[in-house]
């Protein structure tokens, strides 16, 4: 086990995007090309598209400031696909080229430049020419929101713990004391739409802190203070599966693993690892009193932190503590990214560390305001996500950091989620959820 406290955080800045750039799409093929000027600049050699740029446009070298300048007809080339590039770089004048006898092979050409024309031969021309061309309704582009506009409110008329949002079918799940309320999407565009359903609790003393919804969204599980956790089942119509008998009377947080099958249940001084498929307890493990507030799973890893203000990792297989992080805050919240590399951590003083969950790699985006409440939720697509600050949120694009839009609410917000299909925000608060659709 090793304890990282010596070796400083790299400070990473969240900017705004300039008046002149602003409706420039979002190309991927420009994202090293662009990390390497940045990371030129903050003396960091950790690799590409791992580092976000600076808010100071001026400070930039000269490939940021090709950029900027670029035609959108210098913009459509960069977006071809690869095998677009290379039909291109083959043009008719150059098909048919022999290289003469005895001449050397030429050179690799570098990364990103045209290959030379003697490097092919006609056979070889003719098979890329024999390619057919990608429909252009066939290439997944990344998207990033521009803008959120709130639709609706879902009357909850409790306080709002825990939510989750659909992608598929867009059903919101609003948790807090005593019940869950299911709502369906044509009650997203209202303003005082009944529930589609309303889960009442075993025990109406009982509170929903915190709920996962499976990826193939068709089940449910939930926690908080109650003697066991709830799986859900949520179609055709919501009903208990199974209810796994808890040995501790307050669940924290819970953490799913990305194939569902392993759940781990967050208590004080202790975490619950639950096998969900055939509904056994596999180990309950002792972690410190006050270092277990919120939990999250990346790969074969948990991480977990909370009061303590520090960051502890351990591994899956052997419960072996690999690392430990002193963050000097309290932790609020973690996620991670859909790739699993990346893990996302808010604190009491609202700043954001970011760390890679397998190289020493770790970064602090610096806010420094207190909060009573900050969620972090990574979009499904991985290109942004937001971050929810007290009575507030913004949306930022990743890894740029580049602020795509922030909102300002009228009460404090306690969760957030984001619809598997970033179609959907939706936000919990004292006695309701909000809305937004996100607008691109």
């Amino acid at each position: 086990m090793s304890r990282e406290k010596e070796d400083p955080f790299k400070i990473l800045r969240i900017y705004d995007e300039p008046e002149e750039t602003r409706g420039m799409p979002e190309i991927s093929g420009i994202c090293s090309l662009h990390a390497q000027e940045i990371q030129h600049h903050l003396g960091s050699h950790h690799g590409l598209c791992q580092v976000f740029p600076h808010p100071a446009t001026s400070q930039l070298g000269p490939v940021y400031q090709e950029l900027r300048t670029m035609t959108q007809q210098q913009w459509d080339f960069w977006a071809l696909d690869t095998s677009e590039l290379q039909a291109m770089w083959f043009s008719e004048g150059e098909i048919g080229k022999a290289a003469p006898a005895g001449a050397s092979p030429p050179p690799e050409p570098a990364l990103g430049q045209p290959c030379s024309s003697s490097s092919t031969d006609s056979e070889a021309c003719a098979l890329l020419r024999a390619i057919p061309p990608i429909p252009d309704k066939a290439v997944v582009k990344q998207r990033t929101p521009r803008g959120a506009w709130r639709v609706g409110t879902l009357r909850h008329g409790k306080k709002v713990s825990a939510i989750a949002i659909s992608g598929s079918s867009h059903h919101v799940y609003t948790c807090g004391p005593s019940y869950i309320r299911v709502w369906d999407e044509s009650a997203l565009h209202a303003w005082d739409s009944a529930p589609q359903a309303q889960l009442d609790l075993q025990n109406p003393q009982n509170f929903v802190f915190t709920c996962k919804l499976f990826p193939d969204e068709q089940s449910l599980i939930t926690a908080g203070r109650a003697q066991n956790l709830t799986v859900w089942d949520l179609a055709p119509t919501p009903r208990v599966r199974t209810q796994l008998a808890s040995t501790g009377t307050m669940c924290y947080s819970l953490a799913l693993s990305s194939d569902a099958q392993i759940c781990v249940a967050c208590f004080r001084g202790f975490v619950e690892i639950w096998d969900l498929q055939n509904q056994i307890l596999i180990r309950k493990h002792k972690v410190p009193v006050y270092g277990c507030r919120c939990v999250d799973i990346a790969g074969n890893k948990f991480w977990m932190g909370g009061e303590d203000t520090i960051l502890y990792s351990w591994d899956l297989r052997s419960y072996r503590r690999l690392h430990q992080y002193s963050l000097q805050n309290e932790i609020l919240s973690i996620t991670h990214d859909p790739t699993e590399e990346w893990l996302l951590v808010g604190l009491r003083n609202s700043d954001i560390i970011t760390l890679h969950t397998h190289r020493m790699e770790k970064f602090k985006v610096p806010i420094q305001r207190y909060s009573e409440f900050h969620n972090l939720k990574f979009a499904s697509c991985g290109s942004y996500f937001v971050t929810a600050l007290d009575a507030s949120f913004q949306c930022l694009a990743a890894p740029s950091l580049r602020r795509l839009f922030q909102v300002e609410e009228s009460a404090e917000i306690f969760c957030c989620d984001v619809s598997a299909d970033n179609e959907y925000l939706v936000t919990g608060s004292k006695n309701s959820a909000a809305v937004y659709q996100l607008l691109y």
